[in-house]
């Protein structure tokens, strides 16, 4: 079975939106995203954007019957389908069924431009994986029944030069860590890569990594709250957003500082790091490339491994639940997940949110 999975990569990452519009201007003039694609159907409008390798999909229903229309009114805007392209969607799909992902569309074959075949299985909690083939060779495509945008060449990104998605952070149910990831070994072939618990005073969480083998193309990093310690973020998130679902999108660039002050000066606003980060992390780390002055102007957090070094930052959300926010990460040979910056990101949420209890 696995040996159908090894090509898998993130085709495109669809995201159930309530206001198309406004959802679009927050991508494109915040994050610098360009509108390459549009789509206008029964019960939804679709509007695709690109940066680097990136492709992301928002989508809002214009009917009740259309499943973004309940998506919205439980969770609020989120990530629904993380779409993976693969050379063969029959053989994937069945696969993944016989591997234990619900069927959701069956294998269907489309005419004219776009995607040769697509079908639907289940992912966690109630997001799907749309299963795409293209053309061999073919670039980043647009979903099935999207018109292109003219003249929508140039998706750099310009000075923010976000390259590609690195990872999607996923929040679990309490006891549901070791289950997703079994699921994701046995439907799709990843490995699990990674794991760790987090303390963090009264609290405590547990993550591990799984990626797509072979490929390493796609990658999930899992988070349970541990229901014996203190409820915390993680738990917080689960409540907010009424069960399991992506907590971010981890977008890589060649210069973490660079686009993090070019996302600044376009509004976008970061988590804040102590201080006393940045006074002992010299203690900790020889800087291999940028400043510690820049990392702290910038509140980039830096961690290495056998591989070399990752720089990366968090966005505070803008989401009305508090739901979803977004990383910058730049990767200079190292492959895991800044395992010691995990402690520093949650003292970071924890203080955002002190702050927020505090306002009220």
């Amino acid at each position: 079975m696995t040996d159908l999975l090894t090509d898998l990569a993130i085709d495109y990452v669809e995201l159930y939106v309530d206001d198309l519009d406004r959802a679009v201007s927050a991508w494109v003039d915040g994050y610098a995203f360009t509108v390459v694609g549009t789509g206008s159907f029964a019960e939804h409008r679709g509007i695709a954007l690109r940066q680097g390798r990136t492709t992301l999909v928002l989508t809002a229903a214009t009917s009740a019957h259309h499943p973004a229309s309940a998506y919205v009114a439980t969770h609020g805007d989120g990530v629904a389908d993380l779409a993976l392209r693969t050379a063969d969607v029959s053989a994937a799909f069945a696969a993944a069924v016989e591997g234990g992902a619900q069927p959701v569309r069956r294998p269907t074959r489309h005419e004219g431009a776009g995607p040769r075949v697509t079908a639907a299985v289940s992912g966690f909690g109630d997001v799907v994986h749309t299963l795409v083939e293209r053309a061999s060779g073919e670039g980043p495509g647009l979903p099935a029944g999207f018109v292109p945008v003219p003249g929508a060449a140039d998706t750099s990104g310009g000075e923010v030069g976000l390259l590609d998605v690195d990872h999607l952070a996923v929040c679990l149910d309490a006891g549901e860590l070791d289950h997703t990831s079994r699921f994701y070994q046995q439907a799709f072939g990843f490995r699990e890569i990674y794991e760790e618990r987090i303390v963090v005073g009264a609290q405590a969480m547990e993550s591990k990594v799984v990626q797509s083998a072979v490929s390493e193309a796609v990658t999930l990093t899992l988070i349970e709250p541990d229901p014996e310690a203190q409820p915390g973020q993680i738990d917080e998130f689960l409540k907010s957003h009424h069960g399991p679902g992506v907590q971010h999108l981890a977008f890589s660039s060649d210069d973490a500082v660079r686009s993090v002050r070019a996302l600044s000066a376009r509004g976008i606003a970061f988590l804040s790091t102590p201080g006393t980060y940045y006074d002992l992390l010299g203690e900790r780390i020889g800087l291999q490339a940028h400043t510690l002055e820049d990392l702290r102007s910038t509140n980039l957090l830096v961690d290495e491994d056998h591989g070399g070094q990752l720089f990366q930052v968090f966005t505070a959300s803008t989401h009305p639940r508090r739901t979803l926010f977004h990383e910058v990460i730049e990767r200079r040979g190292a492959r895991t997940f800044g395992s010691s910056n995990i402690k520093a990101l949650y003292e970071a949420v924890e203080l955002e949110r002190a702050g927020r209890r505090a306002e009220h």
